[in-house]
């Protein structure tokens, strides 16, 4: 086992100008499960090719444990990696599989046998050790692909989406296995996905790229409560974070026919450069429903209702945001609002709701740069 470093590794594509991977740094802890999470073209796979060696560092260093591995080869690294297609061999056995890489090793046969049983047993896979991979079921081969790196006994696992081919109930049940795997075997993970909630249900710590740019570092929950900017809010968090631009307002801010009040610490953090304005954002649970003629109300017109049976959640419109030059809703670019409602409360379709930010609920942004102003 071993700790992780990147010391503003940087990558850039021959033909590109923008660095697909811009001064990344990063320090992994010993037998930490890190997840490396945002959206498509954000620098993650490429930051695990590099920690790899499947892909150049163009300037910076790269460690595992006190040793530069910049410019050493894949196969001296110490590392397993479990890609996306699972990658194994068709015409091999799973006990092949599992055990290929020990056997080009030279590793004595005996010593491959048992590490091969020990890695099926931890997997569950001792039944079908001598099928080939048509044979199985996308779970099982990849569990496959998970036994052909744990029997290396690697310093560093390294998963690239291995779960994205996998149907939705088996991509949870799968997800359980692997991170309470990695904690049984307490081996340095760095797993990379799309999906945040695989970021936040596995991930010891999650690290959000965007652009090349690391965003933010820290735990599930202080990802979730403590956004440091507005993406990170945005993208963190499903049903995603209702987040718009609000005008200001004295010590209010309005966005249609909605107005909430504006805390004092975050109108000593609104400038100039604001131009008046403020980004707002609730999380769908950060909202409760209220009677008309309330103070602060933030009216929604509901055109569709999730009813999940411990929850419901309402989707609609704010009214008067047909009006407004910027869209508020759940994800960037969207004008529905969803609010989550206790179930034995649904509204119909086309009434009006009025809802209410819970006191300390709401996420306020600068306008200009993004970043967290204050919550409140």
């Amino acid at each position: 086992m071993a700790t992780v470093t990147f010391s503003n590794a940087t990558r850039i594509y021959p033909g590109s100008e923008r660095p697909a991977v811009d001064s990344l740094n990063l320090e992994i802890e010993d037998g930490e499960f890190l997840v490396l999470v945002g959206p498509s073209g954000c620098g993650k796979s490429t930051s695990l090719r590099m920690l790899a060696g499947l892909e150049e560092v163009d300037s910076g260093r790269i460690y595992i444990g006190d040793k530069d591995v910049t410019d050493i080869t894949p196969k001296d690294r110490d590392i397993a990696m479990v890609f996306q297609n699972y990658a194994l061999y068709p015409h091999m056995t799973v006990e092949q599989n599992m055990g290929f890489a020990l056997k080009i090793a030279g590793t004595p046969k005996e010593e491959i046998k048992e590490r091969v049983l020990e890695a099926a047993r931890i997997l569950d896979l001792e039944d079908y050790l001598d099928r080939k991979p048509k044979a199985l079921s996308g779970g099982q081969r990849q569990r496959v692909a998970m036994g052909r790196a744990i029997v290396r006994q690697p310093r560093v696992f390294l998963m690239d989406e291995p779960l994205s081919n996998l149907d939705a109930k088996l991509r949870v049940q799968t997800r359980t296995q692997i991170a309470s795997l990695q904690r049984r075997l307490g081996i340095t993970t760095v797993y990379v996905t799309h999906d945040q909630t695989e970021a936040l249900t596995m991930g010891d710590r999650i690290a959000v790229l965007k652009d090349g740019l690391l965003q933010q570092v820290g735990t599930p929950r202080e990802m979730y409560d403590a956004p440091a900017n507005r993406f990170v809010a945005g993208f963190i968090g499903s049903p995603a974070m209702n987040i718009g631009t609000w005008t200001v307002k004295g010590d209010t801010a309005t966005h249609g026919d909605a107005t909430i009040p504006l805390p004092d610490s975050v109108r000593a953090g609104i400038t100039s450069e604001d131009q008046g304005k403020v980004v707002v954002g609730f999380r769908p649970e950060n909202l409760e429903l209220i009677g008309e003629g309330s103070e602060f109300t933030i009216p929604v017109k509901v055109t569709l209702v999730e009813e999940l049976g411990s929850d419901a959640y309402i989707y609609g419109n704010i009214l008067g945001s047909e009006n407004e030059a910027d869209k508020f809703g759940s994800g960037d670019g969207s004008d529905q609002v969803v609010i989550r409602i206790p179930p034995n409360v649904v509204p119909e379709p086309d009434t009006v709701v009025h809802v209410q930010l819970k006191p300390g609920a709401g996420y306020f942004f600068s306008h200009a740069t993004g970043n967290t102003i204050s919550r409140g």
